[in-house]
């Protein structure tokens, strides 16, 4: 915790957490929005797995390459501002992938909000970092996370609506106009941070250069395993999640119409599992309840990967199962990688692992498109070895785990 912040009342913090929940939620929601639309993008666009993949891919190499800039200079403004200033870009971005009237088009706009929306995740996650002491941050955690959960239950399936009523771009309307809503909220309702800056322990000669906190975070090892750890988690989830849709209507015969119940029930759960996987984090240690996490959830990656037509029902069952446990290592994850940096570097270590975040994804999502393939019946193939990948990834992170020193 930022040691010049003041300490939050209940009610105060509560409030904090769901606001930052809220912009999270917002840009979560864009890029998870793009995976359920698979179907209906190759379908209008005219396009193929692997353009699709890229679609994908363009948001979150754009927000690694952001995410770099960004640990330049994101310890030297205050919290509030830059948080909000970049919002607002991701807003306009947003809104231009839904005017967009083709394929290389919507490509520049993901790009333009992967910019701007990769830095926010590792901009919610300073806050908390700063704001929230350590014994409380699983549970903080937790309640950022729900954001992932909400997008699913409730997000996802109203924008899959939005897009089976009035076609693909309206979803991507409707979040900027969201966000636009958030942004006013987040103005009234956030405080102020300015403990990370003159005061901090930087000095003056390291401070005039703006690669310097950025090159004293890469200069400990400590916070280069918290990377290499966060890189392996992401990496096994999205060799997976951009293609399960385009599976599940293609290969185990899921109607396009019948998509939503899938995130709905899985939302439903993460819901509160975020939450509750937050408290035992807190309860029992974040590597414990990490490790835990991430052993049950390689039962639904291999699964998701190998369904054979199956009735909905059973479907979203395993799915629900998937997103339980697959994004649920995240929650302990964050919380665990929050706390391996100096507080007077969080900010800029934190962007380095947004970045790194956005950079495995986009890497992930690019190989899974390589991997499978369609064939001339609209079949996908080698779904099962993009599981088998996901899984090794998954084991390596477990061994990381452990190594992982906490700072604060």
């Amino acid at each position: 915790m930022n040691p010049t912040a003041q300490p939050l009342d209940p009610a105060r913090e509560r409030i904090l957490l769901l606001t930052l929940a809220g912009i999270q939620f917002a840009h979560i929601l864009d890029f998870m929005v793009m995976m359920p639309l698979g179907p209906i993008l190759i379908r209008e666009l005219g396009i193929g797995t692997h353009e699709f993949g890229l679609l994908v891919s363009a948001y979150t190499f754009s927000a690694a390459i952001s995410g770099v800039l960004a640990a330049t200079f994101v310890d030297r403004f205050e919290r509030k501002r830059l948080l909000l200033v970049m919002f607002a870009f991701f807003a306009l971005a947003t809104l231009a992938c839904g005017l967009a009237p083709g394929f290389w088009l919507l490509m520049t706009a993901r790009c333009a909000a992967g910019a701007f929306g990769g830095v926010l995740g590792s901009m919610v996650q300073t806050m908390v970092g700063d704001l929230i002491p350590f014994e409380r941050r699983g549970r903080a955690s937790g309640t950022i996370m729900s954001a992932f959960a909400l997008s699913t239950v409730a997000g996802v399936p109203l924008s899959l609506l939005l897009a089976n009523q009035f076609g693909w771009r309206f979803p991507f309307i409707f979040i900027a106009a969201m966000a636009a809503g958030l942004l006013l909220l987040g103005w009234k309702m956030l405080p102020v941070l300015r403990g990370h800056l003159p005061s901090a322990i930087l000095g003056e000669t390291e401070r005039a250069h703006p690669l310097s906190a950025m090159l004293a975070v890469l200069r400990e090892a400590n916070h280069l395993r918290a990377l290499a750890f966060m890189a392996l988690i992401m990496f096994s989830g999205f060799t997976v999640i951009p293609y399960i849709t385009i599976y599940s209507v293609a290969n185990v015969g899921i109607r396009q119409e019948d998509l939503y119940l899938i995130y709905l029930a899985g939302g439903t759960a993460t819901f509160f599992t975020s939450r509750l996987i937050g408290r035992l984090a807190d309860r029992h240690g974040k590597v414990r309840i990490y490790r835990l996490v991430a052993l049950l959830s390689m039962a639904p990656l291999l699964i998701q990967t190998h369904l054979m037509p199956v009735p909905l029902w059973l479907m979203i069952v395993v799915s629900t199962l998937f997103f339980i446990f697959v994004p649920g290592r995240m929650v302990p994850a964050m919380a665990l990688v929050t706390s391996a940096a100096q507080p007077r570097l969080r900010g800029t270590f934190l962007s380095i692992t947004g970045a790194t975040q956005q950079l495995a994804s986009g890497v992930a999502s690019y190989i899974g498109g390589l991997i499978i393939a369609q064939d001339a019946a609209g079949q996908i193939l080698r779904y099962d070895l993009v599981g088998y990948l996901a899984v090794v990834a998954t084991l390596l992170a477990m061994a990381l785990a452990n190594r992982i020193r906490v700072q604060s």
